[in-house]
């Protein structure tokens, strides 16, 4: 009895071994088919045979036909995994689905979620689903660990405004907590972009749009605002007042929207949510406001000249007008001139005794003068 279960297990290790040579096999033929495969297990990887040594050990090891026959059963019973094959930056990778159903808020997600069969994205006569359209492969490798672990670690050579828009393109959140990369400033920059953004928006909404409805309610259709701190005090002269056309101008009390006016990555921003909003001839940037006089000048024959203090403060133009373009259009008016250039007005013109007649030099081709014969040619055309 002893001998038998030696040489069961001797003979379940051998079949282990075989297993094994199959597995790495079937796995090579699988790499082959496709560049990257990702998610699950490999579809050829068979039971594992540890199960069926220790039954050789503890009981009596049956015929060998017995075993094998286990052994089928067992890999009958076992489900190989769907694959999809995506085709980014003509590179294949070969995927799970059901990593892409664990986030169901994202775009393969959904893609690949439940309502499949309705998806607007069709494989191709090959079956594989082409996404992505300029996005490299290298970044759509990075954003794959999203899928697996959640977190998303950006390898050295890989940009944050390309990982960025990889994320946007996916609806994947990006932020402190999924992405990790060594370089924090890249990473920041977007993050401020993102709450510059949302900050803005607040501004806009809060101070900006009222003093441009009262602006539109006057019949403006353009916008200059001034925006100047809390602790700022506008003293101007009234008989001398700022010889700028500062008096056109809206006067905004903000510190906190002037503080974020100071960064021209947060100008940026605010440009951009102005023109998504439909505002057209947008400015912003820094200038200079005159707050109160400083010192009144006595010019020769009694005229004054008021000197003004001037900050350097944000400002904000934009413009809502349609027909922009025929405003500043300058139609000139069409005026008949007075010169005569039809002859037969000239004719009625000059009196019945006076004659006018007007000799026009016959039209002579270059190639008659050289065809004629040399007796017909004038004195000028002779050849020297």
């Amino acid at each position: 009895m002893n001998v038998n279960c030696a040489g069961g297990t001797d003979w379940s290790r051998s079949l282990e071994s075989s297993c094994s040579v199959e597995d790495v096999t079937a796995a090579d033929h699988e790499s082959g088919k496709s560049n990257v495969v990702l998610g699950g297990h490999s579809p050829s990887a068979g039971p594992r045979t540890e199960g069926l040594d220790s039954e050789c050990r503890h009981t009596a090891c049956p015929e060998r036909h017995g075993c094998s026959a286990l052994s089928s059963s067992i890999n009958s019973q076992t489900v190989t995994p769907e694959k999809v094959t995506l085709v980014v930056d003509g590179t294949r990778f070969a995927v799970n689905p059901q990593i892409f159903t664990a986030h169901p808020d994202t775009m393969l997600g959904r893609m690949f979620g439940p309502g499949r069969e309705y998806n607007f994205t069709r494989p191709n006569e090959k079956g594989e689903y082409e996404i992505a359209e300029g996005i490299s492969s290298a970044v759509f490798r990075t954003v794959l660990d999203y899928y697996k672990t959640g977190i998303i670690n950006c390898p050295d050579g890989i940009s944050i405004p390309d990982l960025r828009d990889t994320c946007d393109y996916l609806c994947i959140n990006f932020d402190f907590n999924t992405i990790k990369c060594q370089d924090l400033s890249a990473l920041l920059h977007e993050l401020s972009n993102d709450g510059a953004h949302k900050q803005f928006d607040s501004y806009l909404e809060e101070l900006i749009l009222p003093i441009m409805v009262d602006s539109a309610r006057k019949g403006e259709r353009e916008c200059h605002i001034v925006v100047l701190t809390d602790e700022d005090t506008v003293d101007w002269d009234e008989d001398h007042p700022p010889p700028m056309g500062e008096e056109y101008s809206q006067i905004l009390y903000s510190s906190k929207l002037y503080r974020f006016f100071k960064y021209i990555e947060n100008r940026d921003v605010a440009k951009a949510v102005l023109k998504e909003r439909g505002l057209k001839n947008i400015r912003i940037g820094i200038e200079g406001y005159p707050t109160c006089k400083e010192k009144v000048k006595r010019r020769p024959g009694g005229r004054s000249e008021v000197i003004y203090n001037y900050v350097q403060r944000p400002f904000i133009q934009m413009s809502w007008e349609k027909e922009e373009g025929k405003s500043r259009h300058v139609d000139f008016q069409c005026v008949r001139s007075k010169s005569l250039t039809n002859l037969v007005t000239v004719g009625d013109d000059v009196s019945e005794d006076h004659e006018v007649i007007m000799h026009h030099p016959p039209q002579v081709d270059e190639l008659d003068r050289l065809n004629a014969p040399f007796s017909q040619m004038a004195v000028n055309d002779l050849p020297d």
